[in-house]
């Protein structure tokens, strides 16, 4: 099946173009203008990958974003985000709230090719063909089954509700603990040469997977951060 993309741009000769062009490359595409819809439409089409303006009428894009990642579907597509504001804020901004890449305009239509292809292939990549158990003091990762359990003291084990992303960091984490990964190693083990965009993606998912496996993200147990370095597991915190 070709990959479905869904693209939310209000300038319709934009919108039109990256249409044609991710069309030409073999995906399915769909195109919506308003940010209102753009939420809408997501959970009827279940789209693999969203390319977002950052400026849309409704709801803006950053808003859009948030919400995609508070929202149970069934498949947690890649959210590429479109702007013509390339300051540096903007783009922590963006990556803050849950954009996987960020790509400034005007834009080369090769690298917005280049760089959807890169996300799609994350998720393309396939399983490892042995089965995989990492087992903690306070974890269980099952890679076969792509399920995490917790096991805290005083409480019932939980089951842990992950996104794909989410599960790679924590399994890449659990794979050495106590380990000191950059974020270069990190996006290496992730993503691999497939990467586009700024290594702020790795702050931002950690802060993601902090939040469903601390107890108190502002005071991570878990994973630590490494001055000068990047981050940590601790097996026992």
């Amino acid at each position: 099946m070709k990959p479905t993309v869904l693209i939310v741009e209000d300038e319709r000769e934009i919108a039109q173009l990256v249409q044609n062009m991710l069309e030409t490359e073999g995906f399915a595409c769909n195109t919506c203008r308003d940010g209102s819809d753009a939420l809408r439409v997501i959970e009827a089409l279940q789209p693999d990958l969203v390319i977002l303006d950052l400026m849309l009428p409704g709801l803006d894009g950053l808003e859009i974003c948030s919400r995609i990642r508070q929202q149970s579907l069934n498949k947690d597509p890649y959210i590429l985000m479109l702007t013509a504001r390339a300051e540096e804020i903007d783009r922590i901004i963006g990556l803050s709230t849950g954009a996987d890449d960020y790509l400034t305009k005007p834009f080369s239509p090769r690298e917005l090719v280049a760089r959807v292809r890169a996300l799609l292939r994350r998720s393309l990549r396939g399983e490892q063909s042995d089965p995989v158990i990492y087992q903690t003091k306070y974890f269980t990762v099952d890679v076969d089954h792509h399920s995490v359990q917790r096991h805290l003291p005083g409480q019932d084990t939980e089951t842990l509700d992950l996104t794909s992303l989410e599960f790679k960091l924590l399994q890449t984490f659990l794979s050495h603990p106590g380990r000191a990964w950059s974020r270069t190693q990190l996006i290496d083990n992730l993503w691999g040469n497939d990467f586009f965009g700024d290594d702020r993606v790795v702050d931002t998912q950690v802060a993601r997977l902090r939040k469903k496996i601390e107890v108190n993200p502002a005071q991570p147990q878990f994973i630590k951060t490494v001055q000068g370095v990047g981050y940590k597991f601790e097996n026992e915190p």
